[in-house]
């Protein structure tokens, strides 16, 4: 008798054999995804970046520290999949540019989006975390701004939501000049994730 087929794994061994814009990727594909049937927690983030690139392991690097430590969870709790769906706006490294890594590639979302997300059933809570995640996960409902998105982050939890800024070194700026984000988010962010795992 033959074994059916998990239409989830089957997708995700599809997504990471993805080679959708490989004339466009200087490194060349490499598909970073974490997911399961069973996944509780949604991290939508913009795309991986070199280091993450290298090892095929998502948030694998300081941004990743400074996210495990907002989230509250050690290593083996945030690669767990059972538990953790990791699905980036743009699933491959971009490349490089002036100002830091180039914006995820727009045709990865609306080729693999709308066909993981309804899979992963059990999602009670999604992270935004970017603009641009931002932009794909709440739409029209995203702020003006990345500032003003995060601070209506109140709203967006109401459904399920809850926008962050990228973990980056790049943004201790903006996390200097928005202590708010530290003081009254932050603790609401560990709960609802504690919650949810």
């Amino acid at each position: 008798m033959k074994k059916a087929v998990d239409p989830l794994n089957a997708l995700l061994a599809e997504i990471r054999a993805c080679r959708l814009c490989a004339a466009h990727l200087k490194d060349g594909p490499r598909p970073v995804v974490q997911a399961s049937a069973s996944s509780g927690l949604l991290i939508v983030g913009q795309a991986p970046g070199r280091k993450v690139h290298a090892t095929g392991i998502p948030f694998n690097d300081v941004s990743g520290d400074r996210l495990r430590n907002w989230l509250g969870l050690d290593r083996e709790t945030f690669y767990d999949a059972q538990r953790i769906a990791i699905v980036p706006m743009g699933l491959c490294f971009p490349g490089s540019g002036r100002n830091g890594d180039l914006p995820p590639r727009p045709e990865c979302a609306p080729a693999w989006h709308p066909q993981l997300l309804p899979l992963l059933k059990q999602v009670q809570l999604t992270l935004a975390i970017g603009r641009y995640a931002q932009a794909g996960v709440l739409g029209a409902r995203c702020g003006a701004s990345l500032t003003d998105t995060v601070h209506a982050w109140r709203e967006h939890l109401a459904q399920g939501i809850l926008p962050l800024p990228h973990p980056s070194p790049r943004n201790q700026a903006w996390l200097k000049r928005n202590p708010w984000f530290e003081a009254e988010l932050l603790p609401v962010l560990r709960d609802r994730v504690s919650h949810v795992l």
